[in-house]
């Protein structure tokens, strides 16, 4: 099977892609798995180290073709505060609970979770649900072998994290293929069947 071994990032690429990969959010952070594209083409992720992947990124084949990575919609939830300081409340908030956590211009979405919605909705903000891409802040915890642009794709939202109030140091974000930490225990819902996992 033809291999995928290098992500060019967001748009830095101009080639017609010669197919297209439709993936959620835990599909796009992954180092080897076997993919299949919405034309056909089969071929094996296998990157040196796990990427987080956007939509707009290309995966570059052996063969120099390139496939196209597309963000999937996703059941989410848009948080909506009163004014930019009670948004601030709540990232600090779901930063605190080490969410993924999509910063848009009036809002933040997270994956649907009915008790962090519950938790949001009594610090007095609004919750809207939503089918869209999930495109999380950090790049979620991303490592090496991406060309992304350091400053605009791997770095923490401090705003929203507090790095005093709790022990990061079991906390290992690299060893797992999905960026959520043990303590996130919602539920995953996965209705892909174009990608499965090589253990």
């Amino acid at each position: 099977m033809i291999r995928a071994t290098q992500v060019h990032a967001q748009h830095r690429w101009t080639e017609a892609p010669a197919d297209t990969v439709v993936l959620d959010f835990d599909d796009r952070h992954r180092r080897r798995m076997a993919m299949t594209g919405t034309r056909g083409l089969e071929f094996l992720l296998d990157l040196e180290n796990a990427v987080a992947l956007r939509g707009g990124d290309a995966l570059l084949l052996d063969d120099g073709r390139l496939i196209e990575v597309v963000a999937a919609p996703e059941p989410l939830v848009e948080i909506r505060g009163s004014d930019p300081h009670h948004l601030i409340r709540v990232a600090w908030h779901l930063g605190n609970r080490h969410l993924p956590t999509q910063i848009m211009a009036k809002g933040l979405r997270i994956r649907r979770d009915h008790v962090i919605e519950a938790m949001v909705k009594g610090l007095g903000a609004r919750v809207v649900e939503i089918e869209a891409p999930f495109d999380p802040e950090g790049g979620a915890y991303a490592g090496g072998g991406h060309d992304h642009v350091a400053e605009d794709h791997h770095h923490h939202d401090h705003a929203a994290h507090d790095h005093s109030s709790h022990d990061h140091g079991d906390h290992h974000h690299h060893d797992d293929h999905h960026p959520h930490d043990e303590h996130c225990d919602h539920e995953h819902h996965h209705g892909h069947t174009h990608a499965h996992d090589h253990k």
